[in-house]
Parts: C-alpha cells; structure tokens; sequence
C-alpha cells in the first residue's frame, strides 16, 4: 500500500492495520512526511531484518548469487530531453521571464512587484530549476568524457617519453602523433642532406643527382603514408559514430525533467524504461543480503562493490546466527558466489573476495560447451575468463552454476509480480533508494513467513533473548 490517503484510510477500517497502528490513527500528512524522511530509516530497518532473520537461523550463505533488475521510476520516459532540446527550453524559459518582466514593470511600475510570491513559498523543484538541473547534468557528463580522452592521451604521452610500453594510442591523439612523427622524419632527413652539402662544399664529388630529396626520401613517404593511414581511421570512425547515431535505438545522451537522477534503461524483450537498475546479492534460502539502487545501466561494474557488501553482510548473519559454527559455511564467510554474463570481466574474475562462477556467455552455450567441451573453440578473453570457461564446462562447474537462475531471480519476481512494485513512488535517488531497500527489507519478512521461521513462538523466544 503506498497512497498515503489509503493508509490513512485503512488505518480506521481495517483490523489488521489498526492493531499496528495500536489504535492511533495518524493523518496522511504524517505518512507523507515519514515517507519524505526516511531513507535513512530504511537502511536501519533493512539490517534490523536482516539480523532477525538471522536469529531465527535463516540467511545460507553456502552460495549466493548477484543479479540485476531494471524497475521504472516515478517519471515518464517522455519527459527525457537531449542536451540540443534542454538548451532550447532554457532559452525559451529566460525569454519568457524577460517577457514576464517587461510586462509586470508597465503594469505595476519598476521597482514594485505588485502580488509577490514571499520567497519562503517558491518551489525549488519548478520546472524551469529543473531543466537547468538537467541540462547542466548533461553538460557535465559530456565534459567529463572529454576530460577523460585528454587524460588518456597525456598519461600515452608520458609512458612515451618514460619508454615505457604505450600500447596503441587514443584515436583522438592518433593523427596528431602521426603528424609529429613526420614533422621529425622530415627535420631529420633535412639535416643529413645539410650534411652532405657541408661535404660537397669541402671538395667531395658532387653526387647530388642520385641522392632523394626531403619528400621523396623512403622515411619520409612511410611517415606521410602513415598520417594519410591515421586520417582515414579516424575519418571511418567519425562515420561509423555517424551511422551508430543513425541506426541507435535510444535517443542518446538524456535527462527527464521530472526525475533528473534517472535513466532510460533497456529493458528485455526491446525497448527503455525511465528508471533505475537494482543490484541484489541473494542467500541460498532467498534472503536479499545486499542491495544496491544504481543509475547505470551496465551491471559490470558494481560486481566487486556487492561483493564487498555482502560479506559485510554474511559477517552480520554469522554474528546472529544461533547455529553457526566457527569456521563453518554458515559462520559469515560466503562460500560461492554466482553471476550471470552482464558481470564477466577480467577485474571481475580476479578481484578480491570469495570463490566465484560468472558466465562467459549465455545460459544455452554454456550448456552446449558442458555437453561437448570441444565445440566451442578457444573463444574470447584473458587468462582469468579462459579459466573460467575451461571450469564451467565441467560437470561441478555447469551444476553449481545452474543454482543462479533460481537464486537470484526469485526475489526480483516476487517483489514485482507478488509484492506489486512495479514502479517507484517517489523521485530523487535518494528517495527511491529508501523506497527498494524497504521492499528488500519486505521480501525478506514474508520469506521468514512463508519459510515456517516467523512464528509467535518464535518472537516471544527473540524478545526473551538478549540482542
């Protein structure tokens, strides 16, 4: 139930949220307000249900699984704009303010504003605040990128000079080396003929016809052959980007109006949403132990940062747990960790934490490579995702990583299909983060319920333990 006015309602009418309620029963505005306050809250009380479930000897951390979801956000995908749209809007609204200025001072006179708004009752979320936000986000977004092309091309320039290994350089400084390789071939190639004239001018036989000239010496021409090379490269990649543009799906870089922070997401099946992508990393017996709201729409990134949070979260588990054992798989130590092939990357496959399977491809090949090693071939990829394909293709590796589907799948539909969260009710990243961490939090009370732990008996023993 997320209206607030129905809460308030159901708080008079219904039994069950009268007995919560004790008998109070609280006005909307104070649903309204608490739902506006809580983010901070519900970090607290995810954890404060991640240690009861604990308690009542649940959260297996055997293995575990980490998945990704797209969910849409409180704003329409319409309400997106490009960065050429926002600066018009934002044009349009500092003309239509001159307009509005020029009219109110023949009206009231200048200097007197007439009917004033105090200033303690604008709103900071007007639209026009809005497109600046968002225009601003975007021009920020695409200076940080080019920001990041001139570091890369600084940092090849410096292993340069150092000697050191550069490996190939950024498109953007590719022409410009090549440029500057022909400047020096040339100097070069100018100073040896300058030489030979110092010769010839001492006495020594004059042998100019059979010796080239600066551009028709081999080096020379090999140096110009390789600007010319470099040119065209980037003159394909400037049309490839071109033909990228023509043929993207989405509409590029955007920001929505209503909700800046989110994103269009691709979505399976074809198409975007406006939202967020979710991360979750889920226990063997379905409880969501981590949890993560991003605004990006790749998975690849956040594999180590789930991980780090869930083993501070398999620490807390195994703190609580009335039967783990030291040392033992339920002891706060994550024994596998799952993940699909939105995660595969070198660092992934390295970094620091538990044993871990991340799929090299999709489900079906990896099971027609387990069915017959050899068909693959030898396929894409570093040492460590080599390894990994080489493992998944054995009997333990295929069958360990079947268990991902069912893991880390399950809380992602229960909370959409049976809890009904198909879509955030409150805007800002701030907000709606609170807002999946509450129905993480939910999720995790109704598998205490449905899993037979959640019972009377079972509070009455947790209130009479100290915590």
């Amino acid at each position: 139930m997320r209206s607030s006015r129905e809460i308030e309602r159901l708080c008079r009418t219904d039994v069950a949220f009268r007995v919560i309620c004790a008998g109070n029963l609280p006005d909307h505005v104070t649903f309204a307000r608490f739902r506006g306050d809580f983010p901070e809250a519900a970090g607290e009380f995810f954890t404060g249900v991640l240690v009861l479930c604990a308690r009542l000897g649940m959260g297996r951390l055997g293995t575990v699984a980490l998945d990704g979801m797209k969910i849409a956000a409180n704003a329409s995908k319409a309400a997106s704009r490009t960065e050429e749209t926002l600066a018009r809007l934002a044009g349009e609204t500092v003309a239509a303010h001159a307009a509005a200025d020029a009219a109110e001072d023949e009206l009231f006179g200048e200097g007197r504003r007439g009917d004033e708004v105090p200033p303690e009752a604008w709103s900071p979320r007007s639209r026009h605040s809005r497109i600046a936000a968002a225009l601003a986000g975007l021009k920020a977004e695409r200076e940080a990128a080019e920001a990041e092309q001139a570091a890369k091309g600084q940092a090849f320039r410096e292993r340069q000079r150092s000697g050191r290994r550069t490996g190939p350089a950024p498109k953007r400084a590719a022409v410009e080396l090549a440029e500057e390789n022909l400047a020096r071939v040339r100097a070069a190639r100018a100073a040896q003929l300058a030489k030979t004239e110092e010769r010839y001018a001492a006495g020594q036989p004059d042998r100019r016809s059979r010796i080239a000239g600066i551009d028709d010496y081999c080096r020379v021409r090999e140096a110009g052959a390789q600007v010319d090379k470099a040119k065209a490269r980037a003159a394909g990649d400037e049309r490839k980007a071109a033909g990228r543009e023509a043929d993207r799906k989405g509409p590029g870089p955007v920001r929505n109006i209503t909700d800046p922070d989110s994103r269009l997401m691709p979505v399976r099946g074809g198409g975007f949403i406006q939202g967020y992508n979710t991360q979750n990393m889920t226990s063997e017996d379905g409880l969501v132990i981590a949890t993560k709201l991003t605004d990006e729409q790749a998975d690849c990134g956040w594999f180590e940062p789930m991980l780090e949070q869930a083993q501070g979260a398999a620490a807390l588990i195994g703190a609580h747990r009335p039967d783990a054992e030291p040392g033992g798989p339920d002891s706060g130590g994550i024994g596998l960790a799952l993940a699909d092939a939105g995660y595969c990357s070198e660092h992934n496959m390295t970094c620091p934490g538990p044993d871990r399977l991340i799929a090299v491809g999709k489900g079906r090949d990896l099971e027609k490579a387990a069915r017959d090693p050899g068909s693959d071939g030898p396929g894409w990829g570093g040492p460590a995702i080599q390894a990994m394909r080489e493992r998944l293709k054995t009997p333990g590796g295929i069958a360990a990583y079947r268990q991902r589907g069912h893991i880390a799948e399950t809380p992602h539909g229960h909370i959409k299909h049976n809890m009904g969260l198909r879509q955030l009710s409150v805007r800002g990243k701030r907000k709606a983060s609170a807002e999946w961490t509450f129905a993480c939090a939910v999720h995790n009370l109704f598998k205490a319920l449905t899993a037979g732990k959640l019972t009377s008996q079972a509070l009455d023993s947790l209130a009479a333990t100290p915590a």
